[in-house]
């Protein structure tokens, strides 16, 4: 199993980088399993969805060099973990705007016969890893954790068929508790690597 774990913060010292060094630790500590990172903030991954992306889209133009390498980066894995900080309770707009480029009509998914939608992904696991500084309580309150789901696990990689085998809150508003986020964060990765043979048989929203 090789996993493709993606991060988006701009400053490699971060609590989001050193969350998803305890992922990669946790799926590393299985053999036979392999993982690598793509830290699109110091490699310059270019979000904004460009003219060239539309031509692609409307099926009149061919795709960027850069979105092909995404996404024959993503199809060498047979697991895709996205680690990233809430901002506006969701994802960072570099994240986002990697998956507004890379997983587009004809890869992620097509439009079948009637308008129908074809699902493309379905031998790509996910696991979402979303990192907070409010308390599991406001998160409650507010319904926050459900809104991203529907949003994202839903809304995205259901749209593609990608089986989402876990999504997970780490939330961390004191310094004890991001000690046991990132113990729980290398669980995530112990986790997947000891699942992997049952996730398109028994997934775990």
């Amino acid at each position: 199993m090789h996993a493709l774990v993606v991060t988006s913060h701009p400053s490699a010292a971060s609590f989001t980088h050193a969350v998803a060094r305890q992922v990669i630790a946790g799926l590393d500590a299985h053999p036979g399993h392999t993982s690598e990172m793509a830290d699109l903030a110091a490699e310059g991954f270019d979000p904004r969805f460009t003219a060239t992306d539309l031509a692609l889209f409307k099926r009149s133009g061919a795709a960027d060099a850069s979105v092909l390498a995404e996404q024959q980066r993503i199809d060498r894995a047979d697991l895709l973990v996205l680690v990233y900080p809430v901002y506006w309770w969701s994802m960072p707009g570099l994240l986002k705007g990697w998956i507004d480029r890379v997983f587009t009509q004809g890869w992620a998914y097509d439009e079948g016969p009637e308008g129908a939608t074809v699902k493309l992904l379905g031998r790509l696991a996910v696991q979402l890893v979303g990192i907070g500084g409010a308390d599991e309580g406001t998160y409650a309150r507010h319904g926050y954790a459900d809104a991203m789901r529907t949003q994202i696990d839903h809304g995205i990689f259901g749209y593609c068929g990608a089986p989402v085998v876990g999504s997970d809150f780490l939330l961390h508003p004191d310094a004890p508790s991001r000690e046991r986020a990132l113990r729980q964060a290398f669980d995530i990765g112990a986790g997947l690597a000891a699942r992997a043979p049952h996730w398109h048989t028994s997934p775990a929203a």
